[in-house]
């Protein structure tokens, strides 16, 4: 959603590139570009009134350091009013109550029936027993859906038929709550095509009756000012506690992530960026605005990590890789996991790979995927292989080599590349072990080093040697490394950061 925007900021500063102090004549220029790319990300003009002007005299107030340049200088001011602006800091869920009731609103088509069953089943992943609620008697297909998603997250679903009654269905199911012990009670509401008296009557009801803990508004972010509109209408009403966005994967311009919280002044609590039930994340405003400068958000990725790599199995495959050859076994389950936190370009986005190498968004995506395609031929290629050459690779000679070509239905040449890339693979990894040295088999892998490790041999590989994580949060605990991810395309004048050192030819 915010590639395009991205690009447009990292346009603006380039333009304090070769300045070597911040002044009022090339500070116009940057926020005039500035200003540009959030208008164009269909950011309210209120809202790019007060951003500009913030930043405006934080620049010219800002005194540059030695060690940083004016652009990395700007960035920051930039960066930390993106932060305000979206909210400051996380706000967490108020479950206070017994039980704790979440009212979830919003307009028909804005997602707020599959948002009830992706914070089900996020809640249910934190410890908690949450119990969904179909207060949507005015759909008629509102209820069967929602019976349909508590079955997928395996959460139960409060329901009286036929019933149009729903301050009784809201009644009884705080009672049942009570008796069973779920908690939160999560109240699936009525939606309209558009905020109108008799909606709001009912949601009024509610509110009124059973005194929510938390009233969440559901806003589609693909519908630009209009969510605006939306959310201040019914912060005006309900008096919301929060705002949850959907559809953060889809192709709009972004502007109403950037707007609504201004808005309203209510904290972004959750941010959908994605179809599947497990695809809700807690808003971090940092994070946000890290990822929208460019810049990666590694937390949130290691904490995706954390959630859909089994410690055990990452244990075992980085100890296998420390005690044995790199091998296309090896490589395999380490695509496997990766596969898990999520499709190639979205795990560079969030590793910053862009704002490092100065990679345009069309870029990252053209490379992530080429990369894609490149590792699914891999992958047949290794399971045209004998459990013997994956263990061992150096036993694939020539006749092997035609024999999994067949067989893989690839080119010869092909194979001949793949070979050739994986002992670069496997090259890496040796003299990764090597430096590591007396530190043991895991030594700098976990703990308080860079959980991508340093030195890999693909896109992700050497990112993050020598570099330093973001402050971990209280409590925060380090998954086990993952290594890189092998087998980055090349393309024309696409400059490696991955380290990897070509072997001299024999003379």
């Amino acid at each position: 959603m915010f590639d395009n925007l991205t690009d447009r900021l990292q346009g603006a500063f380039r333009t304090l590139a070769g300045n070597d102090k911040l002044s009022h004549e090339n500070i116009e220029d940057a926020i005039r570009e500035v200003r540009k790319s959030l208008l164009e990300a269909d950011v309210s003009l209120k809202v790019v009134k007060i951003f500009i002007s913030n930043v405006r005299q934080k620049a010219l107030g800002t005194e540059v350091i030695d060690s940083v340049t004016p652009a990395q200088q700007f960035i920051k001011v930039v960066s930390d009013e993106l932060v305000t602006i979206l909210g400051g800091e996380n706000v967490p869920l108020n479950l206070k109550g017994a039980p704790g009731i979440i009212m979830m609103v919003g307009l028909q088509g804005s997602g707020k029936t599959t948002a009830c069953g992706k914070l089900a089943l996020k809640l249910k992943g934190e410890g908690q027993n949450p119990l969904l609620v179909a207060c949507d008697v005015q759909r008629p297909a509102a209820i069967h859906q929602l019976q349909t998603l508590g079955k997928q997250v395996d959460v139960p679903v409060f329901t009286i038929e036929a019933s149009q009654d729903v301050q009784d269905i809201a009644e009884k199911a705080i009672a049942l709550a009570k008796e069973k012990g779920y908690n939160p009670v999560i109240l699936d509401t009525a939606g309209r095509l558009q905020v109108d008296t008799p909606l709001m009557a009912e949601l009024l009801i509610i509110d009124r009756l059973l005194q929510p803990s938390e009233k969440i508004l559901v806003v589609d972010s693909m519908t630009g000012q209009e969510a605006v509109n939306v959310a201040e209408t019914f912060n005006t009403q309900l008096d919301l506690t929060g705002l949850l966005l959907t559809k953060i994967d889809g192709d709009a311009r972004g502007g109403a992530a950037l707007s609504v919280r201004e808005a309203v002044g209510k904290p972004i609590k959750f941010i959908s960026t994605g179809e599947k039930l497990d695809n809700l994340e807690t808003f971090y405003p940092d994070r946000m605005a890290s990822r929208i400068l460019g810049m990666g958000d590694v937390l949130s990725l290691v904490e995706k990590a954390q959630k859909n790599i089994n410690e055990k199995d990452a244990e075992k495959a980085v100890m296998d890789m420390f005690q044995n050859d790199f091998s296309f076994e090896q490589f395999v389950n380490m695509q496997s996991m990766m596969k898990k936190m999520g499709n190639m370009g979205d795990i560079m986005k969030m590793m910053g790979v862009g704002g490092m190498l100065g990679l345009s968004s069309e870029d990252q995506n053209k490379i992530a995927t080429e990369g894609e395609a490149m590792m699914n031929k891999y992958e047949i290629a290794i399971n045209s292989m004998t459990i013997a050459e994956r263990r061992k690779p150096d036993l694939i000679d020539f006749p092997r080599r035609r024999r999994i070509a067949r067989g893989s239905g690839l080119k010869e040449n092909e194979i001949g590349k793949m070979l050739n890339e994986f002992e670069k693979m496997r090259e890496a990894m040796r003299q990764m072990k090597a430096m590591m040295g007396g530190m043991g088999p895991l030594g700098g892998m976990f703990g308080g080093g860079n959980p991508f490790g340093g030195g890999g041999g693909g896109p992700f590989g050497g990112l993050g040697g020598g570099g330093k994580m973001p402050p971990m949060p209280p409590g925060f605990k380090m998954p086990l490394g993952m290594g890189g991810m092998p087998g980055s395309p090349s393309r024309p004048g696409f400059q490696s950061p991955y380290g990897l050192k070509k072997k001299k030819k024999k003379k």
